[in-house]
């Protein structure tokens, strides 16, 4: 595999300037004058790319209000929510989104997303997006993986909560399903993520074990994170980005950077590739090699996709793409199981809302 990827004409990599991206999320408050002044403002503080996400809550879960879809929110930021609610706040209406992309673009900037269906891998091929980005929580939906994949478009992949091996199995999905260029971003996948968790020591380990670019996804607070990241060879950056994380109050805001702060990233990563040894590197960022989750995001685990009933199920009936889905919660059969699943019936009568287990299926 190559050690640099190319966006747009730019290339990443090693040797490289620090690919910088402000990630815009659900910080738009849906609001899309607001989302072109959060764009402008991200420019302002040095952002080479803007990301979005590309989904509607129907896309990524199920309206559905038994306890699979609201408990799995106990203990995070969003408590008291079902996860319908959460991404029906924080979802980007999709008409906004190839004019944000124009807007962007004119400020000089990329614009690309992350996609989490085949509906929104197709929505944004026909924006014409320079690449695709998987979050961390769909490194392990391998039929997503393969779509994207099938663009021939660059693929970032986030690696939160990921082990090696599973890593490994999305890279080589990617790769048998015609993928070109495709980097890595070490990520904690915990909101906010704690300093202590980053293991940054990891980012050498995965370019030597993987021999492509690695790069760094960072939802902790401030940034202290990236700017020791690069020092271990991070070749891009990844963060969230807010106007007023106060008076925003939008559902990322609390683990995003304001303007000023973001700007005082980018000149810390600038100063850092031009004299490594001028860095303050954060021991506790540094960490350990650790691939696998944390101490702070072992709990995300729940926030992976798997295999649901989306409608009723009569027993003895086939599981058809109509009646079962690859959706957010993690408490069914991984996404990699879908074809199989597929060729079963119902061992018994399920309801709307069900993840599906080995027990519940018939060959």
């Amino acid at each position: 595999m190559n050690g640099t990827i190319t966006i747009g004409g730019r290339t990443i990599g090693k040797g490289q300037p620090v690919y910088i991206v402000a990630e815009l999320s659900g910080n738009h408050g849906r609001d899309k004058a607001r989302a072109k002044k959060i764009i402008a403002n991200m420019k302002e503080a040095g952002a080479d790319a803007v990301k979005f996400q590309t989904y509607t809550p129907d896309t990524i879960t199920l309206r559905c209000d038994n306890a699979f879809f609201t408990d799995c929110l106990k203990g995070t930021v969003w408590e008291g929510r079902s996860l319908y609610d959460l991404y029906t706040e924080a979802s980007m209406p999709w008409e906004w989104q190839p004019e944000l992309k124009e807007y962007a673009e004119s400020l000089g900037m990329h614009c690309f997303s992350t996609a989490f269906d085949a509906t929104s891998v197709d929505f944004l091929e026909t924006m014409d997006v320079p690449a695709h980005k998987v979050a961390s929580f769909e490194l392990v939906h391998l039929p997503l993986i393969r779509r994207i994949a099938a663009t021939g478009k660059p693929m970032l992949l986030s690696t939160g909560m990921a082990t090696q091996e599973e890593i490994a199995e999305a890279i080589a999905a990617a790769k048998g399903a015609g993928a070109g260029d495709i980097a890595l971003l070490k990520c904690t996948s915990a909101y906010p993520a704690r300093i202590e968790d980053a293991n940054l020591c990891t980012i050498p380990a995965m370019a030597e074990d993987f021999g492509i670019p690695v790069g760094l996804s960072d939802h902790s607070l401030g940034t202290s994170v990236p700017c020791t990241a690069i020092t271990v060879g991070a070749c891009i950056v990844e963060k969230h980005f807010t106007l007023d994380r106060e008076r925003d109050g939008g559902p990322d805001s609390a683990f995003s950077l304001e303007p000023q702060e973001f700007r005082a990233m980018v000149n810390a990563v600038r100063a850092a590739e031009r004299d490594p040894s001028s860095t303050s590197v954060d021991p506790a960022a540094l960490g350990t090699m650790h691939y696998g989750t944390t101490q702070g995001d072992r709990k995300s685990l729940v926030f992976r996709p798997s295999i649901f009933v989306v409608e009723d199920v009569a027993a003895g009936e086939a599981f058809t793409r109509r009646n079962v889905r690859i959706i957010r919660p993690g408490y069914g059969l991984p996404p990699r199981d879908f074809d199989r699943v597929l060729g079963c019936t119902a061992k018994q009568s399920l309801q709307r809302g069900t993840p599906l287990s080995e027990e519940l299926l018939a060959a």
